[in-house]
């Protein structure tokens, strides 16, 4: 989704989504994580090899110590906020939309080991609450929020709630004059 920026204009534009705070570590993963896609840009392979012995020791670097799991094979849009860390996984076919606000202890990840590529599709917006769970290849449409602890399984439509275990939808309504 970001194909067209360079770089260091991602990360620039994901350290000010991130509160200008450079030590955060939803911001760092997600540094690691741009780092990670613009490396398999650089050819040919041979100069490419050292720059992925760097990357993968910053992936386990964020897995092990934040504990957020974003590989650089996820689909990630523009400013995507890692808002705590801790416990974060997110499968490497997971698309996740512009502006999304993923918090500590969230599962985006497949539902069956015989579909290992059915990954969520998050749009633009989405909010993701503290422990929910996003199982299968399903669709948060965009602005959806998936309240805390929610563990997600059928497509939510976009603006709508997803709450409880297994989720429930609720629509909420359009704001009136």
């Amino acid at each position: 989704m970001n194909a067209d920026l360079p770089l260091f204009a991602q990360i620039r534009e994901d350290w000010i989504a991130h509160g200008r705070d450079w030590t955060k570590p939803g911001f760092r993963a997600v540094a690691v994580h741009r780092f990670g896609v613009w490396r398999m840009s650089v050819r040919p392979k041979l100069l490419r090899a050292p720059l992925s012995i760097l990357y993968r020791a910053l992936f386990r670097r964020c897995r092990d110590v934040y504990g957020i799991e974003l590989p650089y094979s996820v689909v990630l849009g523009r400013n995507v906020v890692v808002e705590h860390q801790g416990g974060i996984v997110v499968h490497g076919d997971t698309v996740i939309g512009d502006d999304c606000i993923i918090r500590q202890n969230c599962t985006l990840g497949i539902r069956r080991l015989d579909a290992l590529n059915d990954a969520p599709v998050l749009g633009r917006g989405v909010q993701l609450g503290a422990g929910s769970v996003v199982l299968g290849k399903i669709t948060l449409g965009d602005g959806a929020i998936v309240g805390a602890n929610a563990v997600v399984l059928v497509d939510v439509p976009a603006r709508a709630l997803a709450i409880g275990v297994p989720a429930t939808i609720t629509m909420r309504g359009e704001p009136t004059s």
